[in-house]
């Protein structure tokens, strides 16, 4: 068997709040994610799910325990290696589609190709080929504020899969917009990672958009339980 894309042994994450007050947010997460799997992550808010995508991704670190991508074990990697793991392994998904604004959407895709090292003409294509495989092809030249919620959150995906990572991770990627455009967008974006072949955890409060994926995972008292 191959290793899993994400795997995440014994994580712990421990929040100061005082001189003594500490609030254990994570309590020892094991998951194993397989290459094209689809997980949900359900939980009420403040449980922690931010957080866990966070070290998942590399944003964050955690007090304990070990992340891996790709078979690559992560944890004590310096900042620039975390960097560019982040860079070129992972996609990230944010409820708020936190588009550059100056530039068009296009543009905010292109943006983090010639980060990490691609032609222009490379990263036009590129660019391009997603927002049509999204629907927003047309759009192309537009600014954020000339688009729609169900839009921007569309050219936001194409930017998360802009360097072809391994891993997605998402959070409350719908939850934004209105509950038609919600489904709409949220299809759009089962269809993008199911024709990539990523993997993905995609952090959601609904429920039903949750039994869409492969598999749901909830977190409870800073661990995960089968959903």
């Amino acid at each position: 068997m191959s290793d899993p894309v994400l795997s995440l042994k014994g994580i712990e994450k421990i929040y100061n709040r005082g001189k003594e007050a500490e609030i254990a947010v994570l309590r020892g997460v094991d998951l194993d994610l397989a290459r094209g799997e689809i997980v949900a992550l359900v939980a009420p808010s403040g449980a922690g799910k931010s957080t866990l995508l966070h070290i998942a991704g590399l944003l964050d670190t955690a007090d304990a325990g070990q992340v891996s991508i790709g078979g690559e074990v992560m944890t004590g990697l310096g900042d620039r290696r975390r960097t560019i793991a982040r860079r070129r392994d992972v996609g990230f998904v944010y409820q708020f589609h936190h588009l550059l604004p100056e530039f068009s959407a296009l543009e905010n895709i292109v943006l983090p190709q010639l980060a990490d090292g691609a032609a222009r003409s490379e990263a036009n294509a590129r660019a391009q080929e997603l927002l049509t495989h999204v629907g927003v092809g047309p759009r192309a030249g537009h600014r954020p504020s000339a688009m729609s919620g169900g839009e921007q959150q569309r050219v936001a995906f194409c930017r998360a899969l802009a360097n072809r990572p391994r891993l997605l991770l998402a959070d409350e990627p719908t939850g934004n917009l209105d509950p038609e455009t919600s489904d709409q967008v949220f299809a759009t974006l089962l269809g993008l990672v199911r024709d990539t072949g990523l993997s993905a955890l995609i952090a959601t409060h609904n429920l039903e958009l949750a039994a869409r994926m492969d598999r749901v995972l909830r977190l409870e008292h800073g661990r995960l339980v089968p959903g």
